[in-house]
């Protein structure tokens, strides 16, 4: 595969490289052996009985050493045609994630029920774009690691700070096969972090395939002052209009409100059902 080409994991072994056993130590990274993932010791304060003064993140990732073996040793069944849409904007009620739920594989529908929103913790969402596989192994693993700062620390890392590990966890897979696209959802920030490292913080995002034609609904209609049935009827408006021209896109909506009680998923909606919605609207409006 070419996640294990990238990662030098050919002649580690399984048990050693991912210390999931209760008799192993679980208190270092998955990637232990392959990339001495491990955490620098910490600054503290004396006077704020030993709190981090700073945030040290794990030590980078070992480079592969060329880029051009793994072209030659992976081989794909098919080209990788990348096709979704996702969006997350903020608004006075918070913030509104929403995405479909279409998993495409070149040409073919491989899924039309995919989860593409992931609930990280209770007051952060992710939306995914990009290679599924590699989308879902990363979101583990910064699930897991924010899970073990809060168990260290006695507290939850910020939405930014959250970014930030993602982000130089990422970087050094900048140029290979890696294709991941995140934009991390708390109920104050909007954070978009990339698998080449890049970290953008905005009040509007949509990524994938169909982002053109739900940014141009976003654009239209998007303000500060929604309510939340508003800002949850554009969210999904967006959605339904980017799969109706996008063929990379489609199937269902799946729409989640985050806001600091912590976040909220609403029942997954079929698009056809929009899109009758839009139909009889639009039949009304020629009869008047």
């Amino acid at each position: 595969m070419a996640l294990e080409d990238i990662c030098n994991f050919k002649d580690k072994p399984t048990h050693k490289t991912f210390p999931f056993y209760a008799s192993e130590d679980t208190s270092v990274s998955v990637f232990t052996e392959a990339f001495n993932f491990k955490w620098r010791g910490e600054m503290t304060s004396k006077k704020a009985s030993d709190v981090p003064l700073e945030f040290h993140v794990p030590s980078l990732f070992k480079r592969p050493s060329s880029r051009a073996s793994h072209s030659v040793s992976v081989r794909r069944p098919f080209p990788l045609s990348h096709g979704t849409t996702t969006l997350g904007f903020i608004f006075q009620g918070g913030v509104i994630a929403a995405a479909d739920t279409r998993a495409s594989a070149g040409g073919l529908v491989a899924c039309p029920a995919v989860h593409k929103i992931t609930p990280i913790h209770s007051h952060l969402v992710v939306t995914s774009s990009g290679s599924g596989a590699d989308c879902m192994l990363w979101e583990r693993i910064l699930t897991r690691e924010i899970r073990l700062y809060q168990l260290r620390h006695k507290r939850r890392l910020s939405i930014s700070g959250t970014a930030k590990l993602l982000s130089l966890m990422l970087h050094p897979f900048k140029g290979t096969d890696v294709c991941v696209a995140l934009t991390l959802c708390g109920w104050d920030k909007l954070i978009y972090v990339c698998s080449d490292g890049a970290r953008l913080q905005g009040d509007i995002f949509s990524v994938g395939s169909g982002s053109p034609y739900a940014y141009g609904v976003l654009d239209r209609s998007l303000s500060w002052s929604l309510n939340k049935e508003e800002a949850i009827l554009l969210a999904r408006e967006a959605v339904f209009r980017a799969t109706h021209r996008d063929a990379y896109s489609g199937n269902n909506v799946d729409l989640f409100h985050v806001t600091a009680e912590g976040w909220r998923q609403r029942q997954r909606e079929d698009l056809k059902e929009e899109y009758y919605r839009d139909m009889e609207k639009r039949g009304k409006k020629m009869d008047n």
